[in-house]
């Protein structure tokens, strides 16, 4: 199983971007992962949030194959406690999945066509975070399921 995270946008903060990269360095070492960054939307101040979320819809549409698995980070979704992540991301594994993705939006969320194409959705808080600080709680928790399903010491219940 390969995993992507697709995200809308560049990470501007420098502290974000090197814990998202110690984290995606980590994980290498557990499974073929990648994280894809699509542009963002420029021109945007006379566009309202539907347009916004319509207009991302289609850049992240054009980056999913009819194969892949498909979960939003989304404050709706289901929520898990690390272990049960790990066991969610082993059941994936031991499944069929070829390629699983996980989608963060932009700032307004996701427009009707992805939600209608995800497979399903995942809520990491009751709490609403940046798009870009999810990626790297997101990128963190990836890192301790895979170090769980190891047995390594990282993680402490």
């Amino acid at each position: 199983m390969k995993i992507t995270l697709l995200v809308t946008g560049k990470t501007e903060e420098k502290y974000l971007t090197e814990g998202i990269e110690k984290y995606l360095s980590r994980l290498k070492h557990y499974i073929g992962f990648s994280m894809t960054v699509i542009p963002e939307l420029k021109n945007t101040k006379h566009l309202s949030e539907a347009q916004q979320k319509s207009r991302e819809a289609e850049l992240i549409l054009k980056q999913l194959s009819n194969s892949d698995t498909v979960i939003l980070l989304d404050e709706k979704g289901k929520k898990y406690t690390s272990m049960q992540f790990a066991n969610y991301l082993n059941k994936q594994m031991i499944g069929s999945v070829q390629q699983l993705v996980f989608v963060i939006g932009g700032p307004y969320g996701f427009d009707e066509t992805i939600y209608k194409r995800a497979n399903g959705s995942l809520s990491l808080s009751d709490m609403t975070f940046s798009h870009q600080m999810v990626r790297l709680f997101f990128a963190e928790q990836l890192y301790r399921a895979f170090s769980i399903l190891r047995g390594e010491p990282y993680h402490h219940e």
